[in-house]
């Protein structure tokens, strides 16, 4: 396609004149023959080089010692930014190669754009800058993926909290898969993390993935990662999945009960051979990693309905350890609730709380479905609730829910005369903690002659928590010495 004359001439001239301004503004310019001959150099070139002769048709490396436009004709390869010293300076040097309009290389032009690296500190000081941002966030995404806790962090004494921690201290030493059962709340993270950190995979990623709370059409992507473009909307550079990123260390697969058929065909695969494919991917990954799933579901009941594959439940159930509900060891949860307090005020920067023995006796009363994750929330939600520092029964039982789940028997914690009614059938915990709750508060005004802020801090309550309670409970001013 030929061009019009006037853009030919347009051209010529712009040529020209980019020319003449790298000239004009550059400390020095040169241009070489494809033999790497010099064609033309400028004067404040020739001043900065101090060369006395002629240098036309020389080659390049006569002239300028530390050349490297001969690399340029010969490879044909720019190179944009390059440091080069002439005597006692350091010049910022540009080499671009020179083509004819068929493309054919016919030499090369050398700008040496000034003669102090100082132009570009601020340039290199924000590559500086990033690259130490970059390192920084690196830094913080390994920690990320560290374990968050220890072994030493499951509280609990009990007989069946020993086992517990014997069995994940022996797992810890071994490579074999840990499958953890238990119902939810029963703090089956808390130990996969305390499991990684025991091991030799410590310094390792510990990466988790809750298998439920992704929607199934992504899941496979989430934990195999895709390949560039694999479909509509796809990154063009691969995105690796959990798997890659736990290579080394451990991935810990929580709800792994929930975990689409198809899904566990490929899981058990890389069980077996340590290799997947990522979505739209041919290519094999190999990974060096552990594997501790986690389920609050019966898997031998789902492996009979068919919705678990056998032979993945086997490869999953190398070292079972099952974490006992909370109300199956009392004795742990004092403890337990101690430190769930002293948690909370560290986080609120608030004093810490203290439980009475009569608030102890109704946790321990108390069936807790939710385990471990419901006391901790009856916790915090006391703590929202009050500012007293000493924390009674009759906090506990605002704090728990209204349609509490009828109780175990707790002779040992609570009077036996509070749990059974007129007629000796057993009552539900929270008409027991109402009933003490409302015995103690009328007591109180007894004793304090319907001094209620006397009363109040004879409860260990505030005025205000007082009369809510009072409200709540149905207590009438003159209802006080009539417990």
């Amino acid at each position: 396609m030929s061009l019009d004359p006037n853009f030919e001439h347009l051209r010529a001239r712009a040529v020209e004149s980019l020319f003449q301004h790298f000239a004009d503004a550059c400390v020095g310019l040169i241009v070489v023959d494809k033999d790497a001959r010099i064609a033309w150099i400028g004067d404040r070139y020739l001043e900065l080089l101090g060369y006395p002769k002629e240098p036309l048709g020389k080659p390049v490396e006569e002239v300028i010692p530390n050349s490297q436009m001969r690399h340029v004709v010969e490879s044909g390869q720019p190179m944009l930014i390059d440091l080069m010293d002439i005597g006692k300076r350091t010049i910022v040097v540009t080499r671009l190669p020179l083509r004819d309009d068929d493309g054919t290389l016919i030499g090369a032009i050398g700008l040496a754009l000034f003669d102090r690296a100082e132009h570009l500190r601020p340039l290199m000081s924000k590559y500086q800058r990033l690259q130490e941002e970059l390192t920084r966030t690196r830094q913080e995404l390994a920690n990320e993926r560290r374990a968050k806790y220890s072994l030493s962090q499951m509280i609990g004494n009990s007989e069946s909290m020993r086992e517990v921690k014997r069995l994940a201290r022996r797992a810890a030493q071994m490579d074999s898969t840990v499958l953890l059962l238990g119902e939810t709340g029963t703090g089956k993270e808390l130990l996969a993390h305390g499991i990684h950190a025991a091991s030799p995979r410590a310094n390792a990623p510990f990466v988790g993935v809750n298998v439920a709370a992704i929607p199934e059409n992504l899941l496979e992507a989430e934990l195999f990662g895709v390949a560039p473009g694999a479909y509509t909307g796809a990154d063009r550079r691969l995105r690796e999945g959990k798997f890659q990123l736990a290579n080394g260390g451990t991935l810990f697969l929580d709800e792994i009960g929930d975990m689409p058929l198809p899904l566990q065909a490929k899981l058990l695969r890389v069980l077996q051979e340590r290799e997947f494919e990522a979505v739209g991917s041919n290519k094999v990954v190999r990974v060096d990693l552990r594997i501790i799933a986690a389920t609050s579901r019966d898997l031998d009941a789902l492996v009979r309905d068919k919705q678990f594959r056998a032979d993945l439940y086997y490869r999953l159930n190398v070292v079972p350890i099952t974490l006992p509900p909370l109300r199956d060891r009392t004795e742990d949860i004092a403890s337990i609730a101690d430190r769930i307090l002293d948690d909370l005020a560290l986080t609120s920067a608030s004093p810490a709380r203290d439980l009475t023995a009569e608030a102890v006796a109704a946790l321990k009363a108390y069936d807790w479905p939710g385990n471990v994750r419901e006391l901790r929330n009856v916790l915090e939600r006391v703590s929202a609730m009050t500012d007293d520092v000493t924390l009674t029964a009759a906090h506990i039982a605002a704090a728990l829910p209204r349609n509490a789940p009828a109780q175990r028997d707790t002779a040992e914690e609570v009077p036996a005369s509070l749990l059974r009614s007129v007629g000796g059938s057993p009552r539900a915990l929270t008409d027991v903690l109402k009933d003490t709750e409302r015995a103690a508060i009328i007591g109180a005004l007894a004793r304090t002659g319907g001094v209620k802020a006397q009363a109040a801090k004879l409860l260990g309550i505030s005025r205000a928590s007082l009369y809510e309670r009072m409200q709540a409970l149905g207590i009438r001013e003159d209802m006080q010495g009539s417990a």
